[in-house]
């Protein structure tokens, strides 16, 4: 096996495991837990050191992620994002993480700064960012799913597609 491709392949899957991994994190604990430490005055310590931190490893393995798995489809760049035959599945799940990666860089990132005090922002700027925050979110963890189909299984096995 070729060192660059057995590198991007090692990069792209622990950066993938950081990012859907965070993304989960974000979802199925922080937005419960925030609830919890609100009522108990706690928020304020989680939201200043470790919702920043985890926000910035989050933005980054995306790309990260992105960028090992542009050089892993390598010569089969173009094939992939334009859906030709024999890339079809692939293609869907390079689309469904640039997809996300957009929605994190453009949507959720400019909303987290706003809701968690990052730059100005009035009271009612700030709970229009959380809820959109909220929406984005949610919305890429549901493209999670088959993304995951589309980047395992679907991709691998000619019989998909």
């Amino acid at each position: 096996m070729d060192a660059v491709p057995a590198l991007a392949r090692w990069f792209h899957f622990m950066a993938a495991i950081m990012w859907l991994g965070l993304l989960y994190y974000f979802n199925f604990v922080q937005v419960a837990a925030l609830k919890s430490a609100t009522a108990d005055g706690s928020a304020a310590a989680i939201n200043r050191h470790i919702v920043p931190r985890a926000l910035a490893w989050f933005r980054w393995a995306a790309v990260a992620t992105w960028i090992t798995g542009a050089a892993l489809l390598g010569k089969n760049f173009t094939a992939a994002f334009t859906l030709q035959s024999g890339h079809l599945a692939i293609g869907i799940g390079a689309w469904l993480g640039t997809i996300m990666l957009i929605n994190v860089w453009a949507l959720l990132w400019p909303a987290q700064k706003r809701a968690l005090g990052l730059v100005e922002a009035t009271d009612a700027q700030r709970t229009a960012a959380r809820r959109r925050a909220f929406i984005v979110s949610r919305f890429n963890l549901v493209l999670s799913f088959p993304l995951l189909f589309f980047m395992g299984p679907a991709a691998h096995t000619p019989a998909y597609f």
